[in-house]
């Protein structure tokens, strides 16, 4: 019997999901279809409970309904439970189950590339829902300090408060964006401005190795920074590929490997 999955979102035409899942399932040599699911803005309840009752077996959450999602879960995972955002659904014994991928989706993309995690030092600028549900698994990959910077200071210290307690063994910190300095390993673009255009400016007091910008399909200035201070530098396309592996081993209990992928 024919596997049936979508992905759910409002606006959804721009997903890759689809191509994504039809790629790992025919190297998987899974007989499934996967769909874009458009739900109303407030109707994303009833769109989810639809594709459930009519044998669907698992749904991918996308903007703007993760949060929506994670508070309509019976059970969630402890990543769940910590990004309080939900991307990844799936029913069982007649309860819905969540989890979010995109951390671990982030954390397969850096090691892909052989950035070494491991005890590293990495600042993420932005504090809002992307931020938070990448924190725990790069924690849990053994990243030592996770630095956040956002323009309301008072918005990452909050966070960090919030977080502290599930990543003890992480040191926190945060600065304000106006005010970027200091050595990094890893510097992560958790912001929208390559989306919307803005610029972002690195002041040349802060040091990195490695550039990732989560955004993908768009030129980034942040990532043309990176370029001229001729450092390595990914979009987010391999956290794209890295999340969706991740919500297909929960669904259909096989790892795939990224590599084969991007």
């Amino acid at each position: 019997m024919t596997k049936k999955f979508a992905v759910i979102g409002n606006p959804i035409e721009h997903s890759k999901s689809p191509q994504l899942h039809h790629a790992f399932a025919k190297h998987a040599n899974i007989d499934l279809i996967y769909q874009k699911r458009l739900a109303p803005l407030d109707g994303f309840t009833h769109s989810i409970q639809e594709f459930f009752e009519q044998d669907g077996c698992g749904l991918n959450v996308t903007v703007p309904f993760k949060e929506q999602a994670y508070a309509q879960c019976d059970e969630l995972s402890e990543r769940a439970k910590i990004a309080k955002a939900v991307n990844t659904l799936w029913k069982k014994d007649g309860k819905l189950y969540g989890d979010n991928t995109d951390g671990q989706g982030l954390v397969n993309a850096l090691q892909a590339l052989d950035w070494t995690l491991q005890h590293s030092k990495i600042l993420i600028i932005g504090a809002g829902g992307a931020t938070r549900g990448v924190m725990y698994p790069l924690a849990q990959a053994g990243v030592a300090h996770i630095t956040i910077a956002n323009r309301t200071i008072e918005k990452a210290n909050t966070l960090i408060h919030e977080l502290q307690p599930a990543l003890s063994h992480t040191t926190l910190s945060t600065m304000p964006l106006n005010a970027l300095s200091g050595n990094f390993d890893i510097i992560i673009n958790a912001t929208s401005a390559s989306l919307s255009g803005d610029a972002l400016d690195l002041p040349d007091d802060l040091q990195f190795k490695y550039a990732y910008e989560m955004a993908y399909g768009k030129p980034s200035h942040f990532l043309q920074q990176a370029q001229q201070r001729n450092l390595p530098n990914s979009d987010g396309y391999g956290m794209l590929v890295g999340q969706a592996i991740e919500s297909f081993y929960i669904w259909n209990g096989i790892k795939l490997n990224l590599q084969d992928f991007l």
